[in-house]
């Protein structure tokens, strides 16, 4: 037989995938017909080889819920508890490992590619697989049930707004807005919690921005997608290394970002003291930002935004309000429904700061009523007041003054 040796499976994997894959399926074959290992019929000889592909070259037995467009995200909870998310609602899947020792290596075939390393030292890892998928692992001591993974898995294809319409995420009506905010350059926060969307609808978002303009993007773990724009400088953050040194962090990228002749700076997610130098580029001329942060209301997303200001900048609170409400001229805000699916609920309006603190004003609001005989949500969005940048839509020619007013009039 031809011997595969695990070196030379990892230079066939990194040289060409699916040379590896066939070679190795080649190999399998022969194994498998020879008479050593006894008769088997061909479905038990297809399923054997299969899995121990997926062993050998792939993730185990995640390689078939990686493989499924339709499931969202995968955790595993311990060798014997293996959930999935699909269309927003989690199911327990048949798959299992067959102890610890299987889980940690898959873990360490996800990590290892990438300089990182899983031990008692270092318990936790947020890691990112070539397609694109973020994963988090967290191991013994720290994790009681044995080693968990989870992975969020990102679509190759992106949704457009009109498609999150037939989707249902949010009305055309909305969808017009956004667009026009977007491309009359208003700096946008999109709010929201854990798995509510909020990546889905900036890349929507981003979509929106003309082609003719530079784009610096900046996250954490690089999830954006810009398919249909020729000029985008993607930075991701860079963890500390066995060592303890090389760390770059989401601050020191948005800081050089400035300095990279942006058109755009889209922050995937601003989570600590780069709040602060996101705020001032927004108020020094880099208008039309996009950003993301955890919040569970547009209301709650400004006190957010100022205890991270405070973090790292011992600014009063009024002087953090005046820079906030100089930056951002939109929230939208973004929730996941009981019935699992993602909408857009709030579209508010930055109009200004008082001794109160940031002056918010809805725009547009969606009401839950109830739920239908399937469960599911029903609801309907109201028009709470007219948008106060419809003028600058006008006079950025974005939107001519007559769709603008067939806007107001149909709403």
């Amino acid at each position: 037989y031809v011997t595969l040796s695990p070196e030379r499976i990892a230079r066939m994997i990194e040289d060409n995938p699916a040379a590896a894959r066939k070679e190795l399926s080649d190999a399998l074959d022969r194994v498998l017909s020879s008479d050593e290992v006894g008769a088997l019929t061909l479905d038990v000889r297809n399923a054997l080889r299969a899995e121990l592909i997926n062993d050998i070259l792939g993730l185990g037995p995640l390689e078939d819920l990686l493989q499924d467009p339709s499931v969202t995200e995968i955790m595993v909870n311990g060798p014997k508890s293996v959930f999935f998310e699909r269309g927003g609602v989690l199911t327990q899947s048949a798959t299992e490992f067959d102890d610890d020792e299987h889980v940690m290596r898959v873990i360490e075939r996800i990590v290892s590619p990438l300089g990182r390393r899983v031990d008692e030292r270092s318990p936790m890892v947020n890691a990112r697989l070539p397609e694109g998928h973020r994963v988090n692992v967290v191991i013994p001591p720290l994790a009681l049930n044995g080693p968990t993974i989870t992975i969020r898995k990102f679509r190759t294809a992106i949704y457009d707004l009109a498609e999150l319409v037939r989707m249902g995420s949010l009305p055309s009506g909305l969808a017009d807005l956004l667009s026009w905010a977007v491309r009359s350059r208003l700096n946008i926060a999109v709010t929201g919690g854990t798995g509510s969307g909020k990546t889905t609808l900036l890349n929507a978002l981003s979509i929106e921005i003309p082609t003719g303009e530079r784009i610096l993007t900046v996250e954490d773990s690089a999830e954006l997608k810009f398919q249909r724009h020729p000029h985008v400088v993607s930075l991701e953050a860079r963890p500390a290394n066995i060592e303890g040194e090389g760390e770059v962090s989401i601050r020191d990228l948005v800081v050089n970002s400035l300095r990279m002749r942006p058109d755009r700076i889209v922050v995937g997610e601003v989570r600590g003291g780069e709040a602060l130098d996101m705020l001032q580029a927004m108020n020094t001329g880099h208008d039309g930002s996009l950003t993301t942060l955890h919040a569970n209301s547009p209301d709650e997303a400004i006190g957010r935004l100022v205890t991270m200001v405070r973090y790292v900048a011992d600014l009063p609170v009024s002087a953090i309000h005046e820079q906030i409400a100089g930056a951002i001229h939109l929230f939208v805000h973004q929730s996941r429904m009981g019935d699992g699916s993602r909408r857009v609920t709030h579209l508010v309006q930055v109009t200004g700061v008082s001794e109160r603190g940031v002056c918010l004003e809805p725009i547009v609001t969606y009401r839950q009523s109830g739920l239908d005989p399937e469960g599911k949500v029903l609801g309907e969005y109201e028009v709470a007041a007219q948008p106060a940048f419809l003028d600058r839509v006008v006079r950025a020619g974005t939107a001519s003054r007559e769709e603008v007013e067939a806007w107001a009039l149909d709403s």
